[in-house]
């Protein structure tokens, strides 16, 4: 990198942390985050195009390439016992991985955030209810309550967004519902309840805005950590169905020809699971920083 480009890179850090303060480590994490984040974006949406090009080859075919061959100019992350490609089975996994951890994501944040603001403004009986019933679900331990649902519902994507949904909805239902109790008592919302606005004008013109300044951090967390339990569901078989490609179901798969010195079925499937939930977390953690002013306060010294 060229000086000029270094100090252009520099000046526009500067530009996102308080006047007259330094650099600060968690924003370069956060960037770094959103490269490794965004690398795996790109590889989602263009495995497809690549095998169409003939650079990558199906990663459904069984048996058309050689059996447990190392990484070479021809198979540059080796082959598997079942004589499928790693380098597509990986690239592939980024696809399927990005399509439950969305999906489960964006079915949580619609169910919960809803959820907790009718709670907290209303109050009473049905806030209590709700509460308990909230707190119910987030004591169970996620892994065990997607475990669980996933041997309900079967496999599949829909059906593992499902499994992993259920246990993010009561944070997300915590974190709106706290926000509302504490906005419901401004004065924009009680002018708003004099001049006689109905329940869902408040919630969505005057509430919503005000309540889900965090919504993004958590859901980038909630991504990472869901990329992780669906891993955990593909190493017990509870994940996508046969066949598809699925970091998690690889890696159990390539357990058994480990010891016998076949490390690449299964480095690259975990590499992969490994890097993509670091780039969440960093982003996720420099997302927090930036919208949390007692922690940026504390921190950005």
């Amino acid at each position: 990198m060229t000086s000029a480009k270094a100090n252009s890179l520099a000046a526009w850090l500067r530009r996102l942390k308080p006047k007259g303060q330094g650099a600060n480590v968690s924003v370069l994490f956060m960037f770094m985050g959103i490269i490794i984040t965004g690398a795996f974006v790109l590889i989602a949406l263009l495995a497809p195009v690549l095998q169409s090009w003939g650079i990558l080859q199906d990663p459904t075919a069984a048996l058309q390439n050689p059996v447990h061959q190392p990484p070479s100019p021809d198979y540059l992350l080796g082959t598997t016992r079942q004589g499928y490609d790693v380098l597509s089975r990986v690239l592939f996994g980024a696809r399927a991985a990005w399509q439950v951890v969305l999906l489960a994501t964006l079915m949580s944040v619609f169910i919960g955030v809803p959820i907790g603001m009718l709670s907290g403004y209303r109050g009473g009986k049905l806030d209590r209810v709700l509460l308990f019933f909230m707190d119910t679900i987030y004591t169970l331990p996620g892994l065990l309550l997607s475990v669980t649902l996933a041997f309900v519902v079967g496999r599949g994507v829909l059906n593992a967004a499902i499994a992993l949904s259920i246990a993010y909805i009561p944070q997300y239902y915590r974190v709106v519902r706290n926000h509302t109790v504490s906005v419901k008592t401004e004065l924009f919302i009680e002018a708003a309840q004099a001049m006689g606005a109905p329940t869902w004008v408040v919630l969505s013109r005057y509430l919503f805005l005000n309540v889900v300044q965090s919504i993004p951090v958590l859901f980038t967390l909630n991504a990472a950590d869901a990329i992780l339990v669906l891993g955990g569901l593909g190493f017990l078989g509870l994940g996508l169905p046969e066949q598809t490609p699925e970091w998690g179901a690889d890696i159990r798969q390539a357990l058994d020809a480990l010891p016998t010195g076949i490390w690449w079925t299964a480095l690259f499937p975990g590499l992969a699971l490994t890097l993509m939930v670091t780039g969440l977390s960093l982003v996720g953690e420099g997302l927090n920083e930036l919208v949390n002013p007692l922690l940026r306060r504390e921190n950005w010294k």
